[in-house]
């Protein structure tokens, strides 16, 4: 599920994170200049500046809105790594296909659900370039959009497996439900960790048919990937720190974010993503996929 920003977006998360925790720590303190810091009113004035509705915030035509609902950034750049993998594992090129064209429907079943459940927080954020949030498309419409992907994502899912096709088929349940549960506390990283780690069983069991059975992947692969879903949900996690934390979440991007800044922890978890990247292609090209 991707975010488009504008450029200069971490300065101004961590310009509103220092005023957030300066607040926190005494909201009485006068600026500099004398004056008394008033917070809600910066983010107030960030936010509107922020949500310029652009000519992406002006689309009104169905079809268009469900793409950006969808974060489509994140469908897209998954499926690709996902199709890759799969090339790289020796898969051909109709699995390959199928597996490419899987995910990007599983995700993007993610991203309308995320900005289902979001609508409430987008729309008091003013979070730009959310179609539903801002009334243009209706949620309605999002979740039979949802039903319909769902429907074809079943076949799909199967095409390499019963197995593989079930195994993603939870890990896109998982996804849902990190949507809806542990998101604002400690544990939100948990349903991050878990849908990723399901992502090698469903090329390792793959094959092609519904009857084909692959091997269990490789333990190492699996805990990578995991650790994988974690570097992704803090780099995600960086361009919504104010307005999460205006809301009381006490993730552990936050807690992070508050103690380092949004550009320090932007910087650490896209390392952190990127040394995990290498150790997957690493292992993977040692060891293989499946055992």
């Amino acid at each position: 599920m991707g975010v488009d920003r504008d450029e200069g977006a971490i300065e101004d998360v961590d310009e509103e994170l220092d005023d957030e925790l300066d607040d926190d720590v005494d909201p009485d303190v006068p600026d500099d200049d004398g004056t008394d810091d008033d917070t809600g009113d910066d983010v107030e004035v960030v936010q509107q500046q922020t949500a310029s509705p652009g000519f992406f915030g002006r689309l009104q035509w169905t079809p268009l809105l469900l793409v950006q609902a969808a974060h489509a950034k994140q469908a897209i750049v998954t499926a690709l790594v996902m199709g890759g993998v799969a090339v790289l594992a020796d898969r051909p090129a109709q699995e390959a296909g199928v597996i490419l064209l899987t995910v990007l429907v599983g995700q993007t079943i993610l991203g309308w659900h995320n900005d289902i459940v979001d609508k409430a927080r987008d729309e008091a954020h003013r979070t730009p370039r959310k179609p539903i949030a801002d009334g243009r498309l209706d949620p309605g419409a999002a979740w039979y959009a949802i039903v319909v992907a769902a429907l074809i994502l079943v076949p799909l899912s199967i095409t390499t497996g019963i197995t593989a096709g079930a195994i993603y088929l939870v890990s896109v349940c998982v996804g849902m439900l990190g949507n809806v549960v542990l998101r604002t506390g400690f544990f939100s990283w948990v349903t991050w960790a878990v849908s990723f780690a399901m992502l090698p069983a469903y090329l390792s069991y793959g094959g092609w048919g519904g009857q084909a059975v692959g091997e269990p992947p490789e333990t190492a692969i699996t805990i990578l990937a995991a650790l994988l879903g974690i570097g992704v949900h803090f780099m995600r996690a960086v361009w919504g720190l104010v307005a999460d934390h205006e809301d009381g979440w006490t993730y552990l991007p936050l807690k992070l974010g508050l103690k380092l800044g949004a550009t320090r922890l932007l910087a650490l978890s896209t390392l952190y993503t990127v040394g995990i990247a290498v150790a997957l292609g690493v292992v993977g090209y040692q060891q293989g996929l499946s055992q």
